[in-house]
């Protein structure tokens, strides 16, 4: 199988935890994808925080998420010590984009409107971070 016909996968960091983000990361632990979600405003976001983004409201809760939507952009980086891998945003079905990594897809199986599904992957020393793959 030649490079660009591999599924991509690339190690991950551990993520930096702070008070803000612990209940998001021990969700994560427990294979549990949570957004923000604004009790003022009624808007759903990423990444999850105290404050939302939109209306600036402290009225704030972490709601769990099915972790599924669609690719809106990516960037392939073939040049790599650990072979080539993906970059992107995804647009939940609940309206927010995040930034992630996209696994389990070759290169030339990624396109933009691919719908993707959220999993974790471990990292060294700390919780999983959420990676998106063909759903």
């Amino acid at each position: 199988m030649s490079e660009a016909q591999e599924k991509m996968t690339r190690p991950i960091p551990p993520p930096a935890v702070s008070i803000e983000t612990k209940p998001f990361w021990d969700a994560a632990a427990e294979g549990r994808f949570l957004i923000g979600r604004c009790n003022a405003c009624g808007k759903a976001y990423w990444y999850p925080r105290a404050i939302c983004p939109h209306c600036f409201s402290g009225d704030t809760v972490l709601e769990e998420s099915p972790g599924e939507g669609v690719v809106y952009t990516y960037s392939v980086l073939r040049r790599s010590p650990t072979g080539p891998y993906a970059i992107g945003y995804v647009t939940l079905n609940e309206g927010p984009s995040v930034l992630t990594n996209f696994v389990d897809v070759t290169p030339d199986g990624l396109a933009i409107g691919l719908k993707v599904k959220v999993r974790f992957q471990p990292t060294e020393g700390g919780p999983p971070v959420p990676v998106f793959a063909p759903a």
